[in-house]
């Protein structure tokens, strides 16, 4: 019995949620539930989802212990069982269902829907007068009472998870009407248009794939509080919506008072209010917040948004990130591809130079290569502009047949406006000729040497770039993620799309140039950020290249999450404010003064939480696993927010008419 029990306690603790389920599944089969709870282990809803046919819960008041009754999703309702979880074990049950009704047939036949599936039912002939399918509308609230019986032998269907068994309706009560002619029906939700779907978002979400979403998400984020408030003693704590408004970085929205001339802003992050828990001894902070920034909408972007904020005090990079991993690990909500760790680390500069940007999509090569010297043997006239020029150089590897004459001319006009001073030029290789503006200024030796550095061979495309270092690599990178959308959306061979590459850049400046003002500097993270304890003297000389302790982790080409070792020096942090950024040290004098107090070494990570969980559902835009997101405008199209306010409310918060 001992060793039953050890071993059962070894899989119950597993990191890997199929080994939990494996487990917990054998305990329920062999009605040996009160193992679970006398050996105080913790499951959660993700433990029991695919067992929820089995896992029905009864306390015994007496003994305090768990006996197999009642579906976690059906306890506190009315019904027996929600309509996806019916198999042919439960055929002679019972059961009471509740749902909205998707389709019927015949007068007799109905299908069934909830949050969980759907299920056939069938009317009685003696009954079908009674029950009058016909003047019943689709999406009807329906409380069902009947039995559960095989379908007949030939009628099965195997698309449905529930189609080897129907329910015979006792009785049936229509607990909602339903009005003719919704604008959406959850069935045909994506053959409507986005403004559609999200001016009737409350419709759109009864589709399967939302409701999907949103539950893998819930699951996601329900894990990680587990792993870190639960395993790992985070403290959870709420910050402040209503703050004042933060120098430099994004733009916030701002919220007037009836105190004329001052306002709150919404904070873009809980930087600030983390940094100051650590001060106060919370040395171990995580929310789940709600973040706002006045910045353009996009597939990736949202103007309110959620982040999962994590602090920690007495911390290195090495430390904020081995926590990181092991969260996303034991929270990963698909055990048919669990996460690999450590993940891959890759400095900044590595990034740019063989990626293009600091947020590589690492599923596939397509590496950037150096070839100014290929071309400086020869005869090129780009070259002899200026001293400081470079050639870089990708393969898209077998692309003569995906990309067209007329997408290369587009990719290739849209970013030579992009980049102002940056060329780029293309090279076919087909059945060992070379085809190309800059095809004719290249030596046999060159293409050889060409060919051997990109491993170039017939049927590929080169692209290369001419221009400064930063930018001939940012051309290419978006070329490089161009040519890939192509060649996989033709092919769907450039990579495994159910992968996962997660990836640590690290190694930033801690400072970048303005893009509007190249002489002024910013701060690439946040001002908080620390500069490399080797790195602190140059503040004072060269603070353009001082490189911070500041780590982004990259998924899939997608930043998915920030962090650093913070500033907790009062007198390193008034000098970068005041003398490197030149920010009014007035609007931070709390943090100032915090830091002057007695501040420990900290350090912290925001994951987003929208981006993780789009990526994790193969979901085209954020908007799909929000469930009230807004359109690219950052308008709410279901009540017409923003909204004009009353005249009254105006005078209130000292807002003229103009």
């Amino acid at each position: 019995m001992t060793l039953h029990v050890n071993i059962y306690k070894r899989l119950l603790s597993s990191n890997l949620v199929w080994v939990k389920m494996a487990a917990a599944r054998r305990l329920l089969v062999s009605n040996n539930f009160w193992k679970i709870t006398n050996l105080g282990l913790h499951l959660n809803q993700q433990d029991f989802c695919h067992s929820s046919e089995l896992m029905k819960e009864k306390m015994n008041k007496s003994t305090h212990v768990l006996v197999p009754k009642r579906s976690r999703c059906n306890s506190f309702t009315q019904r027996t069982h929600n309509c996806g979880q019916l198999r042919v074990e439960n055929i002679g049950d019972k059961v009471e269902l509740y749902g909205w009704l998707q389709y019927h047939r015949y007068g007799m036949f109905f299908t069934l829907r909830d949050s969980y599936g759907n299920v056939q039912c069938i009317v009685p002939e003696d009954k079908t007068e009674v029950y009058n399918l016909d003047k019943l509308t689709f999406e009807s609230v329906l409380q069902v009472m009947g039995s559960v019986r095989q379908r007949p032998k030939g009628q099965e269907n195997r698309k449905m998870a529930t189609g080897q068994i129907e329910v015979v309706v006792n009785e049936m009560n229509v607990l909602s009407s339903c009005k003719a002619d919704l604008p959406i029906l959850p069935r045909d939700h994506q053959k409507a248009n986005e403004a559609l779907r999200l001016k009737y978002r409350y419709l759109d979400l009864r589709s399967r794939e939302l409701q999907h979403n949103l539950r893998l998400r819930s699951t996601m984020v329900m894990n990680m509080r587990q792993f870190l408030c639960n395993d790992h003693g985070f403290v959870e704590v709420e910050t402040p919506t209503l703050f004042r408004k933060t120098p430099g970085g994004a733009q916030e929205f701002i919220v007037p008072t009836k105190h004329a001339g001052k306002y709150y802003s919404l904070p873009q992050s809980p930087q600030q209010f983390k940094q100051l828990l650590m001060v106060g001894g919370m040395d171990r902070y995580v929310q789940i917040a709600r973040c706002y920034r006045d910045e353009t909408t996009r597939h990736d972007r949202q103007p309110e948004f959620t982040q999962v904020d994590i602090e920690m005090s007495f911390v290195t990079q090495t430390n904020i990130q081995q926590l990181v991993e092991q969260l996303i690990s034991y929270s990963w909500p698909h055990p048919q591809t669990p996460v690999d760790i450590p993940f891959t680390k890759m400095t900044y500069n590595e990034a740019i130079s063989q990626y293009g940007t600091d947020k590589p999509d690492t599923r596939f090569d397509m590496t950037i290569v150096d070839v100014t010297q290929v071309f400086s043997d020869g005869n090129f006239p780009l070259l002899e502009k200026s001293d400081d020029l470079t050639i870089k150089a990708i393969n898209a590897i077998n692309s003569i047949d995906c990309i067209t004459n007329s997408e290369i001319k587009e990719i290739a006009t849209k970013l030579e406006q992009e980049f102002a001073n940056t060329k780029t030029f293309v090279v076919k290789i087909k059945d060992g000729g070379w085809t190309g503006s800059v095809a004719k200024q290249l030596s046999d030796v060159a293409k050889e040497t060409l060919c051997q550095t990109l491993e170039a061979k017939s049927g590929d495309m080169l692209w290369f770039s001419c221009g400064p270092h930063q930018k001939a690599c940012e051309m290419l990178g978006k070329v490089r993620l161009q040519c890939a959308n192509l060649i996989q959306n033709k092919t769907n061979q450039l990579y495994d799309e159910n992968s996962f590459n997660f990836l640590w850049v690290e190694d930033f400046p801690l400072f970048l140039p303005c893009d509007d003002a190249p002489d002024i500097l910013e701060s690439a993270h946040h001002p908080f950020t620390a500069p490399k304890e080797t790195h602190q003297d140059l503040l004072y000389e060269n603070p353009d290249k001082v490189i911070g302790q500041h780590y982004d982790l990259v998924l899939n080409g997608y930043e998915i999450g920030g962090g650093s070792i913070r500033i907790h020096n009062a007198s390193l942090q008034r000098y970068i404010l005041e003398h490197v950024l030149h920010e009014d040290v007035s609007h931070l004098t709390h943090l100032i003064e915090a830091l002057d107090s007695g501040c420990p070494p900290h350090g912290g990570i925001a994951l987003g939480l929208d981006r993780l969980a789009a990526i994790l559902c193969r979901a085209p835009s954020i908007k799909d696993v929000i469930a009230f997101p807004k359109t690219l405008e950052g308008r709410d199209l279901m009540s017409a927010a923003p909204a004009q306010i009353t005249p009254q409310d105006r005078t209130r918060y000292h807002i003229t008419n103009n």
